[in-house]
């Protein structure tokens, strides 16, 4: 007897879909039936992705931060997919330092990334999801837009801005019975902290503090993050929306 997966049939688009947690989604989106639209501004390692996964997915180019391009990618991938069930949005950037090394490039490329990007992304997709009927918005954010940290105020902003964002969404966007919900990661074993980690001065002094402040004393990793996209794209979610949810070993307790 044929297994359905738990997202047979769904219409996935994911940005940030390469590598890290987003690659981790994209291989559990496939394997639970799902058809999913790679978007990531890698180009040589999404192509090589789509190869690997075979039919079930295709690779779209996009810079979150250009709204064309966001615009098109939606457009490009929701007709690929013959329609749109659920949004995730993975794509993200971290810098790290004292906040008055922090310029206002940096600051700005910050809030492009994490917060314009998704606003971005939001605004193109909500049509097709309410000519489905319905579906899921999914956003990553991060345990530091739920509390700060020293050296990634920035960062800590950007993010708070994307729980928020989605806190209204979510409001908004209920009577048309498309959900939002925010992921919250902590401490993640991915190269997307490396420059948190080197401004803690190496991994010896973040792998002490790790230990120090997580109540499970030690970092997650993707595969213990992805699945929350696997439930809140699913139907498994349909009662819950306007969450942010924290992957964290404990910490924010």
């Amino acid at each position: 007897m044929d297994m359905v997966g738990r997202l047979a049939g769904k219409r996935i688009i994911i940005t940030g879909g390469v590598n890290n947690i987003g690659g981790e989604a994209v291989r559990l989106f496939i394997a639970e039936g799902a058809r999913v639209v790679i978007a990531d501004i890698d180009e040589t390692g999404g192509k090589e992705a789509a190869v690997r996964h075979g039919p079930a997915a295709i690779f779209l180019r996009v810079d979150v931060t250009d709204e064309e391009s966001v615009k098109n990618m939606v457009h490009d991938g929701v007709a690929w997919l013959g329609g749109l069930d659920a949004l995730c949005q993975n794509a993200g950037l971290q810098y790290a330092g004292p906040i008055e090394e922090l310029d206002a490039l940096r600051w700005d490329r910050l809030f492009a990334v994490n917060t314009r990007g998704i606003f971005f992304g939001v605004k193109y997709a909500v049509p097709y999801l309410r000519r489905a009927g319905g579906g899921a918005i999914v956003n990553m954010a991060s345990l530091a837009g739920k509390r700060g940290a020293p050296g990634v105020a920035g960062y800590c902003a950007s993010k708070g801005a994307v729980v928020a964002f989605g806190n209204a969404l979510a409001l908004e966007l209920a009577k048309d019975r498309i959900r939002v919900n925010t992921i919250c990661p902590g401490w993640i074993d991915t190269p997307f902290n490396d420059a948190a980690i080197a401004h803690m001065g190496g991994r010896e002094r973040q792998a002490e503090f790790v230990r120090q402040v997580v109540p499970l004393g030690r970092q997650g990793t993707p595969s213990e993050v992805a699945p929350l996209y696997v439930y809140l794209a699913s139907d498994e979610s349909s009662y819950m929306t306007g969450q942010a949810l924290v992957v964290d070993g404990g910490i924010y307790n």
